[in-house]
């Protein structure tokens, strides 16, 4: 743990503090005050370019010619989380108003903690009425409007969002909206018959790896293919969740050791395989007394009951000594603890009640 908040062993530290002009590190920045300070590799390795962003061709190809023009249309992107949509209109935003009007000219907000109507008729409302200007300080030209960028949009109440789409139809000359959601079936339909949408796609393990061989190249981390298809695997690709666990992963290990498979899963939280195979052979056993045991001591060793489902769940989903009838029960029972859990219903008993429910199947089931 001391290797983890220090970024190495103490020595290593040591000998950084001794020095009179420390090495400027790729992974660090310092502050006005002279202080490294360390900054998120998925803030440093964020796209600054639209022609950045990795295997989305077709919003890519968009919004190239929509910058080429200094136009852009409202705009809704949608799909899994971690694969560029937040990035992709950061960089768009910062091609076309520059560094020096980027901080006038767009705001941010994230819907999921600013949902209500009262946020809208306020801080959008009023940010969307201001004029903009045709003038950038370098000369090059700029769009004469603003944009709104709406983060996890689907978190938006249903008052908010028809609010929204007022103030999207009477502000479209001095303001462009840009809804980014998981889900765009929570968007009501007149907003999104206002908006060009786009869907991002789950990104490819090739595009991960090449991303994350070429961060470790940069930071100087060594990383085995091994450890790199292990973060893979965890990460469910997502590239901010793979960034930050091979980032952790690094500061763990320090300088001196490469990043393994067993410290990536250490971080990720992911059940060993031979422990979840060993649970679900326990409810073979017939005993109630067994699955107790074990089922307390996975919760014991700190495993989360929402990983302990997602492995299950593809574990059940292969297992071939259980029929399709059997399975169908199991993955309706996975539904409803998921749902429990996320209520913040108690994972032991949710976990007992999932088990109980394999254990029966494999026992008595036909």
């Amino acid at each position: 743990m001391h290797a983890f908040l220090t970024g190495g062993s103490s020595v290593a530290v040591k000998e950084k503090a001794a020095a009179a002009d420390p090495p400027s590190s790729s992974k660090s920045q310092k502050s006005k005050d002279g202080k490294i300070k360390i900054v998120p590799w998925v803030e440093k390795y964020r796209p600054k370019t639209v022609e950045d962003v990795a295997h989305q061709e077709e919003v890519v190809a968009v919004l190239k010619k929509s910058l080429a023009g200094s136009d852009l249309p409202n705009l809704l992107f949608y799909g899994p989380p971690g694969t560029g949509k937040t990035s992709t209109i950061l960089a768009a935003a910062r091609q076309l108003f520059g560094p020096e009007l980027y901080r006038e000219r767009v705001l941010e907000l994230n819907a999921s903690d600013e949902r209500g109507i009262n946020v809208i008729r306020e801080k959008v409302k009023k940010f969307a009425q201001l004029t903009a200007g045709r003038a950038r300080p370098d000369g090059k030209p700029c769009p004469p409007f603003k944009i709104i960028i709406l983060d996890e949009a689907d978190s938006m109440t249903k008052d908010a969002q028809s609010a929204l789409r007022r103030t999207m139809e009477r502000e479209t000359k001095t303001t462009r909206f840009c809804l980014i959601c998981n889900y765009v079936s929570r968007i009501i339909e007149p907003i999104t018959s206002r908006c060009a949408k786009f869907r991002f796609k789950p990104l490819d393990d090739e595009i991960l790896s090449s991303r994350l061989k070429a961060i470790c190249e940069g930071e100087g981390v060594e990383i085995d293919d091994k450890a790199v298809a292990t973060v893979l695997k965890s990460s469910e690709g997502d590239m901010r969740k793979a960034i930050m666990f091979l980032q952790s992963a690094s500061r763990l290990c320090g300088k001196d050791s490469a990043v393994s498979g067993d410290i990536i899963l250490d971080i990720a939280g992911v059940v060993p395989e031979d422990r979840l195979e060993q649970l679900v052979s326990t409810c073979s056993s017939d005993s109630y007394e067994d699955l107790d045991e074990a089922i307390r001591g996975i919760i014991m060793d700190g495993f989360a009951a929402s990983q302990i489902l997602s492995q299950l769940h593809d574990n059940i989903v292969v297992n071939e000594n259980l029929s399709d009838k059997q399975k169908s029960i199991i993955c309706e029972k996975m539904a409803e603890v998921d749902k429990s859990l996320m209520d913040g219903a108690d994972e032991y008993l949710q976990l007992m009640a999932l088990f109980s429910t394999v254990m029966n199947q494999i026992c008595h089931g036909n």
